[in-house]
């Protein structure tokens, strides 16, 4: 008998829900993006989760539909309990408890971050190349900056992380400043295709593993307004190197401790993940830094880069092959 999950992502602004086999086949992937965040520069908690209110219903409606999957077919709801906007998560959370109740089904509760980390086992198809552990995983988004060793769905070692700022965050601190619209980092990554890196921005040297970004913010905000004190017009005249050159920044800083990581392991499977996956600089320097060190490089989709709810699917899946559910009693958690 084929077992059938529905997940449900809510912890930020994208309301979503998908259905996946127990072959880890995604047979739907359905977002619903909130667009009145951007007229203020940054997701506004009451307003994502009011949203996330309009949207779940719909989004999940649509998700069975397009996955053929009646919901009396289902066999559990995953759903993500955090990290994330609280009142976002309560959102995701009370609707997959309730929906799961109503079929008398169980719950499976997932973390965010871990989602990220093993969206490579989402699959379109059933011969789609999946990683073996274990694997390094470097994830970075707009709220963290973490490498993972991952040695099975279930054990997965930190081995370094931002001590301050995150990386995407330090690539919208920077679209801000250039007066681009949120979200900042597709923007950057568009106008960097046509500017060359000339500009030099100060970097942290931690020990070990870790990042630090807080510095970099501070000299993208410092060179820039020193730059502005010479010539008014600077930023216009020059968008497209600032962009090349904060993104080259930023990159060459997560690669910096990611090659040193892969030095020290040996581990010869690598991943990307996170929404600043997304970003083609980075997408590019990963695969050649795993060419340079004979590593098998799996770099998600740009469907699976943000956040969706077939990862979500995709970790549910795993705990629900090891019977790992969760209490109806299990409450959301923001950190």
């Amino acid at each position: 008998m084929k077992h059938y999950i529905l997940a449900i992502e809510s912890s930020c602004d994208d309301t979503s829900a998908a259905v996946m086999d127990d072959e880890f086949i995604c047979l739907s992937n359905v977002t619903a993006s909130q667009q009145i965040h951007q007229q203020y520069g940054g997701v506004v908690p009451e307003l994502a989760s009011r949203a996330h209110q309009t949207n779940i219903i719909p989004v999940v409606d649509v998700a069975l539909k397009q996955a053929k999957v009646d919901k009396n077919n289902l066999s559990a709801v995953a759903f993500t309990r955090g990290p994330g906007l609280l009142g976002s998560l309560l959102v995701g959370v009370s609707f997959a408890k309730t929906f799961a109740m109503s079929l008398n089904i169980p719950i499976i509760d997932v973390n965010h971050l871990d989602a990220h980390v093993l969206a490579h086992f989402v699959k379109d198809n059933p011969q789609q190349d999946v990683p073996s552990f274990p694997y390094v995983c470097l994830l970075v988004s707009g709220g963290n900056t973490q490498i993972i060793r991952v040695n099975s769905a279930s054990d997965m070692e930190v081995l370094g992380k931002t001590i301050d700022d995150a990386a995407g965050e330090t690539i919208d601190k920077a679209a801000k400043i250039l007066d681009l619209p949120y979200p900042g980092g597709p923007h950057i990554d568009r106008l960097s295709q046509s500017g060359k890196p000339v500009l030099q921005f100060a970097k942290s040297h931690i020990p070990d593993y870790d990042y630090s970004f807080s510095g970099l913010k501070t000299s993208i905000l410092y060179t820039l307004r020193d730059k502005l004190k010479e010539n008014p017009d600077y930023i216009k005249e020059n968008i497209n190197d600032i962009a090349a050159s904060v993104q080259q920044a930023v990159v060459d800083s997560l690669l910096l401790k990611f090659e040193k990581v892969l030095k020290d392991t040996k581990i010869k499977t690598i991943a990307l993940a996170g929404g600043v996956s997304a970003n083609s600089l980075l997408r590019q320097r990963f695969t050649q830094l795993g060419d340079k060190y004979g590593c098998k490089t799996f770099i998600p989709k740009f469907s699976y880069t943000t956040d969706n709810a077939a990862m979500v699917a995709a970790c549910g899946m795993f705990k629900f092959l090891n019977g790992d559910f969760a209490p109806l009693d299990l409450p959301a958690y923001a950190r």
